[in-house]
């Protein structure tokens, strides 16, 4: 279909461009920084007057791309007038979510089966973007300029220290993932590692990374609920992780916690939170149907009472909201880069619903809307 040629439209805050029949199947920012195209002959104009779950699964559905800048692409569609009603609609469907979320969230196999939705997508599928360890979580930045690799062993680094890790100090890495953090604190503190995850991916490739770094003897990962965890350790983190455990069972997670610790031992909590004044929206129940089903932000106000009324002290709190953004930014680079791969792994859908989250996460976190926290707790001795 041939297309007409640019047209400027009376608010100079876009510009549109034209089919014959009246449609308008790109919209350009006319400081260029992106443009939205849309599929079949579909009217762009409309794309961009979407709330943001209907715009979200417009998206991941392939009915519009986004050329150029996605990051600002968001930030400008998150600008713009959206209907109230809509927004409360949405807003009250996410509230309905989390009260079914609170039902389900003691049981074991739906929260196993919530783990599985996001992180068994492939573990070659996550190496496309993430970096050589598979650390899945907020890296450190010393300089906004380092790369990824770089980031995430300061960020391993920075918490085994903060731990205050010593040789044959029995850790647990609650959620372990790929098994990053535990093989670092075997390799380069000496401590005799145990993590646990729901993901059977996750699992293997930890396992491989140990004996590929011949810490057999140090370290070991397990299939398990934490919950179903027993034994005593010396230092315990949980990094990224909470975010799946909910606002309701907050009180249980850290008393399993206090019960697995030591006296005079640590924990170091660490993951994305929702800041005061921040509520539910349509992005909510966007992530909650397509990203992470089971999952629920708190306030950091919520994480600090809830591991104090079980009996730790917080002995240290640290901001990572400029780090996540910084971190979600290269996920996103990397995405980008290897986008023909990615496809070749897993489905359109797929790769275009991470490559939106992960946007929008790097939005939210530069612009406020989301948080990000190290709480590092103390267990006092008898």
């Amino acid at each position: 279909m041939a297309i007409a040629p640019r047209q400027q439209s009376s608010d100079t805050n876009h510009v549109w461009i034209s089919q014959p029949e009246g449609r308008t199947n790109f919209y350009s920012d006319p400081d260029g920084r992106f443009t939205v195209i849309a599929a079949d002959g579909a009217d762009a104009r409309r794309c961009m007057q979407m709330d943001a779950y209907s715009a979200a699964t417009a998206f991941v559905e392939g009915k519009f791309d986004v050329h150029g800048d996605i990051f600002e692409t968001i930030r400008y569609f998150s600008h713009q007038p959206h209907s109230v009603l809509r927004q409360a609609l949405f807003s009250g469907l996410a509230h309905l979510e989390h009260l079914r979320i609170a039902s389900l969230l003691g049981q074991r196999k739906p929260a196993a089966h919530n783990i599985q939705f996001h992180y068994d997508r492939s573990n070659e599928f996550y190496s496309q973007f993430l970096d050589s360890r598979m650390v899945y979580s907020a890296a450190y930045f010393s300089d906004p300029e380092d790369s990824l690799e770089n980031a995430q062993q300061q960020k391993l680094e920075k918490i085994c220290r903060d731990l205050v890790l010593r040789p044959d100090d029995r850790f647990l890495d609650i959620g372990c993932g790929w098994g990053g953090l535990v093989t670092y604190a075997a390799e380069h503190f000496g401590a005799r590692a145990f993590g646990c995850t729901l993901a059977e991916q996750q699992l293997a490739f930890a396992r491989q990374a140990i004996e590929r770094r011949s810490l057999q003897e140090r370290v070991s990962v397990n299939l398990c609920d934490y919950r179903d965890l027993d034994g005593c350790f010396d230092k315990i983190a949980s990094v990224g992780m909470f975010e799946h455990v909910g606002k309701s069972r907050l009180a249980g997670y850290f008393k399993k916690a206090f019960d697995l610790l030591k006296p005079g031992g640590l924990f170091l909590n660490r993951g994305v939170i929702r800041p005061q004044g921040v509520s539910d929206g349509p992005e909510t129940l966007f992530i909650q149907k397509s990203v992470f089903p089971g999952g629920e932000l708190v306030h950091l106000d919520d994480v600090v009472r809830e591991g104090e009324r079980a009996g730790f002290d917080v002995v240290g709190l640290r901001d990572l909201r400029k780090h996540y953004a910084l971190t979600c930014k290269a996920w996103v680079k990397n995405l980008q880069k290897n986008a023909t791969r990615c496809r070749a792994l897993v489905s359109d859908t797929t790769y275009r619903t991470w490559l939106l989250y992960l946007a929008a996460s790097a939005v939210g976190f530069e612009d406020g809307r989301t948080g990000a926290a190290q709480v590092l707790l103390l267990k006092h001795r008898n």
